[in-house]
């Protein structure tokens, strides 16, 4: 939604007016109170001027003492570096006076940023149920720490064992049998199913006792999968070269030799 128009400023008291009725609302950088009070007047000696005397009578602080505010603030609520210095950046404060300040404040409060990230995790999570490592990762890089540094946090977190990752979570809920006739209504071979299941962490254990149920039940029957997916295609195997593309398409989709066999052989063609 796009914002109404300000009232012009018809005089330099009306600038003055409204840069002190914004930080009397929050603290803000000198080029954010300077795009404020450009859309109060195009009068950019106004602007100035109002800026100038802000900065002198301490209404408005220079960027890096502002940004040395806003780090002490951001350490004290174990915000990281990282976060610190996106957010300043997008505020309009340049990357020297940013260094400058976090440079400062680290060395006067002897910051030590493992600690921070290792204090964050133990006090949002005393366990990890309910949240995956890709989330967790996420979560503590937007709160500005570096894989490195969250790395050493999780080493020390006492539930680090139970944290795991989102395909995993999703591999215990999975139940076998089910995988493996979605799989195969896809036209694959158990071969390929196996693997498939496997790179899905899902436990694969009772693999070869399912599949032998699921058989006698009628539920799969991968020699007339097999002749199926072959008969997608256009083969002609009276060539060799044919034959053996034929073949290791048919591998590829994870039959076994004597199903393909069966297939590919006269008889059945």
């Amino acid at each position: 939604m796009q914002r109404p128009p300000l009232r012009q400023a018809k005089k330099i008291d009306n600038v003055f007016n409204s840069a002190y009725w914004h930080l009397s609302q929050q603290n803000y950088t000198i080029s954010e109170i300077r795009r404020k009070l450009e859309r109060k007047t195009e009068n950019v000696e106004w602007i100035d001027k109002v800026i100038a005397q802000l900065i002198e009578q301490g209404y408005l602080k220079s960027d890096l003492e502002f940004t040395i505010l806003y780090c002490e603030s951001a350490f004290s609520n174990e915000i990281g570096k990282g976060a610190i210095q996106r957010k300043l950046k997008m505020r309009g404060v340049s990357s020297n006076d940013i260094a400058t300040a976090i440079e400062q404040v680290v060395e006067q409060q002897d910051i030590d940023f493992d600690e921070m990230a290792s204090s964050r995790l133990l006090s949002r999570y005393i366990t990890f149920e309910g949240i995956s490592k890709e989330k967790l990762y996420a979560q503590m890089t937007t709160r500005g720490f570096s894989r490195p540094q969250i790395d050493q946090a999780l080493s020390q977190h006492p539930a680090q064992e139970s944290l795991r990752s989102k395909l995993a979570i999703k591999a215990e809920k999975a139940e076998l049998a089910t995988e493996i006739i979605k799989l195969y209504r896809k036209g694959k071979g158990q071969t390929l199913i196996l693997n498939e299941l496997k790179q899905r962490l899902i436990d694969v254990s009772e693999f070869e006792e399912t599949l032998y149920q699921l058989e006698l039940a009628g539920d799969i029957d991968f020699y007339q999968s097999c002749k199926d997916q072959f008969a997608k295609k256009n083969y002609d195997l009276s060539d060799y070269k044919e034959k053996s593309k034929a073949y290791a398409y048919l591998a590829r989709k994870g039959f076994t030799s004597d199903e393909i066999k069966e297939t590919m052989s006269p008889d059945q063609n």
